[in-house]
């Protein structure tokens, strides 16, 4: 008679070492990785590491609700991030939440007060004339060279030219032709001109420069020069403070990126305002191969000021032919001009990708953030409350532990020795990912995140439970324990499935319709409802099936926790063959 054919689930059965091997493999790679990283511990949420949270939520204006989207909303978070990190700020966190929210989180040590001024509010935008410029890479002897002429015609990324007027061109090999402090002289120069041909000694129309007008001239030209040699765009910690505190009527230093090359600037007094400029937009130029080009249209007065200053730096060379569009204190953009822009309107073309002339557009339309932002809450909580939280966060979890390991060792008795591992393996697991998470995604695990963990151990253990009464059920049946596990777990499985696929549809559905801290409840539950599924396919099972053959669990010990007579189990089932049928006499 053949054998009947081992089925799929019967052939892995017979191998429960390897699920065990993949596992462990698993964990020791994961763990590894986590070291390698440098973050041996999960990154810390406000609640528990102390700081500030604040929390701004995108109002659309009257008829304009298409502009809350995914496009402005990501331009509004990298400005914002650019406002914090200038506070001097590492570790300080802006990211979106749903679709019209962004948190703001700020470590401790900063001032909470002065964050929530930089972040949420219009930011100033300025023209300002350019009055020397240079690569800022530590030898201070690249200047930019010009290029184009009246037409539309840009270099790529934040160096625009402007239609009827602007064009440049920056690059990180520029041809050498000044050191700093000569570039710094000619600023200085110009700058003395420019001061000496407005001063006036008082309100009379007197047109001679006084000599303390004079005197004050030469000295803030002196010490702009000195700050202007000084200056190393090429440090982070210089490219969002340099100029960011210049009044709109003086002249400053400032940084600016042009194709990965940090530039550094000196830049002349304000000329237009970014009030000035009524609209900007992003279109794509299918006549031409400008591509990609950012239009703009000034108000009545903004557009008299643009008409003046790019006709005056028409008359220059480079890099006087240049004005900044300055942002926060940074240069987004500096196109050259070679004649005069009149009628109110321009248009910047340049080696744009779609999103670079939309970021652009958007600074230019707003001032800044493309969108309002109402101030929804802000959290502020010290470092001591975090500790204690954090604290008090641990104690419940290890609570919570305890009483389950206590529940498991008197109601199960020796499966506990399958239940506790299981339950440390899925505790290592959720550690390392969330550890992991933090430098990838930047989770940060807060007080709701806790009790997301706190909850999924009772999780865990409850897909224990359903295996082992599954298991107890077949042995009170008369069956013995190895062919007990093999025909509990198919109804152990569907059914441990069927209860984690409801949980983590309610932690995805948490997920999505909360915001604030709720979100690390629900992201922390789904994370652990997820390994729970792993651990128990991956260990629980092949464990069981391992300690199924020692004869301390198959011979039913008492303290086994599947002893047939504490189950009340039936006699055991015995196949007895059918008696063979009587032999005709007639036929033998």
């Amino acid at each position: 008679m053949a054998a009947p054919k081992r089925g799929r689930s019967a052939s892995a059965q017979s191998k429960p070492w390897r699920s065990l091997a993949l596992i462990l493999i698993a964990i020791v790679a994961l763990t590894g990785g986590m070291f390698a990283s440098g973050h041996n511990t999960p990154r810390l949420g406000i609640d528990l590491a102390g700081g500030t949270s604040i929390t701004l939520r995108a109002v659309a204006q009257p008829g304009e609700a298409s502009s809350i989207n995914k496009t402005n909303m990501d331009t509004a978070v990298d400005i914002m991030n650019r406002r914090v990190n200038g506070l001097g700020v590492s570790e300080a966190e802006v990211q979106t939440q749903g679709s019209r929210n962004i948190i703001v989180n700020i470590p401790k040590g900063t001032n909470s007060e002065e964050a929530r001024q930089q972040v949420g509010t219009t930011a100033k935008l300025y023209f300002r004339p350019v009055l020397a410029t240079e690569a800022s890479t530590g030898a201070a002897t690249a200047s930019p060279s010009p290029s184009g002429s009246g037409s539309a015609s840009s270099s790529p990324s934040s160096t625009p030219s402007s239609k009827a007027s602007a064009s440049s061109s920056k690059t990180g090999s520029a041809t050498p032709t000044a050191t700093a402090t000569s570039q710094g002289r000619a600023a200085s120069d110009a700058l003395k001109a420019d001061s000496t041909s407005s001063a006036s000694p008082s309100a009379s129309a007197s047109a001679t420069p006084s000599a303390d007008s004079s005197a004050a001239a030469s000295a803030a030209a002196a010490k702009l020069e000195a700050q202007y040699t000084a200056l190393d765009c090429s440090k982070k910690s210089v490219q969002n403070t340099a100029g960011k505190t210049a009044k709109a009527g003086d002249a400053t230093v400032a940084c600016g990126q042009v194709s990965g090359v940090w530039y550094k600037y000196v830049l002349g007094p304000a000329a237009v305002d970014g009030t000035d400029v009524k609209k900007a937009a992003a279109v794509l130029n299918t006549t031409t191969a400008a591509g990609w080009q950012v239009t703009m249209d000034f108000t009545g007065k903004g557009g008299d000021k643009f008409a003046k200053v790019t006709g005056e730096l028409a008359k220059n060379t480079a890099p006087q032919n240049e004005f900044g569009i300055v942002l926060d204190g940074q240069v987004v953009s500096s196109p050259s001009v070679s004649s005069s822009i009149t009628g109110g309107s321009a248009e910047i073309s340049g080696s744009f990708t779609q999103e670079e002339a939309q970021s652009l557009a958007n600074m230019l339309s707003y001032g800044a953030l493309p969108l309002t932002f109402k101030e929804d809450s802000v959290t502020t909580v010290t470092a001591a409350l975090g500790g204690e939280q954090l604290h008090a966060g641990l104690i419940a979890g290890a609570i919570g532990l305890a009483l389950v390991v206590i529940y498991l060792l008197i109601f199960y008795r020796g499966l506990s020795v399958i239940a506790i591992p299981s339950l440390l393996v899925s505790a290592i697991l959720t550690y390392v990912i969330m550890a992991l998470l933090g430098p990838g995604i930047g989770f940060a695990l807060n007080l709701p995140a806790v009790c997301g963990a706190i909850v999924a151990i009772g999780i865990t253990a409850d897909s224990f439970i359903v295996f082992f009464e599954r298991i107890r059920d077949e042995i009170r049946e008369g069956r013995s324990l190895r062919p007990s596990v093999e025909r509990a777990w198919p109804r152990a499985r569907r059914t441990i499935l069927v209860s984690d696929f409801v949980s983590f549809l309610a932690a995805a559905v948490l997920f999505i319709v909360t915001v604030g801290k709720v979100q690390g409840f629900a992201f922390t539950l789904g994370l652990t409802t997820v390994l729970d599924v792993v651990v128990v396919f991956f260990f629980t099972k092949p464990l069981m099936t391992i300690l199924a053959r020692r004869k301390f669990f198959a011979d039913g010990h008492k303290w086994s926790g599947i002893d047939p007579k504490a189950l009340g189990a039936k006699p055991p089932l015995r196949r007895t063959r059918r008696p063979s049928a009587p032999v005709d006499p007639k036929e033998a």
